[in-house]
């Protein structure tokens, strides 16, 4: 098993903040399985305006770390890092159980469903301790820079 911290996965993908959402990255099983993590401090500039008063983390944020979690585990496993990069292709099959307040460390768990050519369908799922918050499968396509 492989630990990568944020600037690890800062070469990997080319997400930087205000919109990298994941700090550390356990990958499972290479090019195929991963987990990583983030804290959402009640500082995050999204809470300013989702919802000023009940403040949560948009699911689009999730679903984004799920993917950037996905995105790392495939591309530690590409040969030209450097010149491929992953790019979302669709979501599907999104839910949101559960809401994601301010100081929740979360878990996004991957896994590659299936990989044809330069596509590939993941399964992923978001967790607040031990329960199910969001759960999305979704793809992706490797690209040349």
């Amino acid at each position: 098993m492989n630990i990568l911290n944020i600037e690890e996965i800062k070469k990997l993908i080319p997400h930087r903040k205000p919109f990298l959402f994941i700090e550390e990255l356990k990958v499972i099983k290479k090019g195929k399985i991963g987990e990583s993590f983030r804290t959402f401090h009640e500082t995050e500039y999204f809470f300013e305006g989702h919802f000023p008063d009940n403040p949560i983390v948009p699911g689009v944020v999730i679903v984004e770390a799920m993917a950037q979690t996905a995105g790392v585990v495939v591309s530690e496993n590409l040969t030209n890092k450097n010149d491929q990069s992953v790019l979302f292709m669709s979501i599907s099959k999104a839910k949101f159980r559960k809401p994601v307040l301010p100081n929740y460390k979360i878990k996004f768990y991957v896994e590659m469903m299936n990989n044809i050519k330069n596509v590939y369908k993941f399964m992923g799922k978001a967790y607040h301790k031990d329960f199910l918050v969001a759960e999305s499968e979704f793809s992706a396509m490797i690209t040349s820079k």
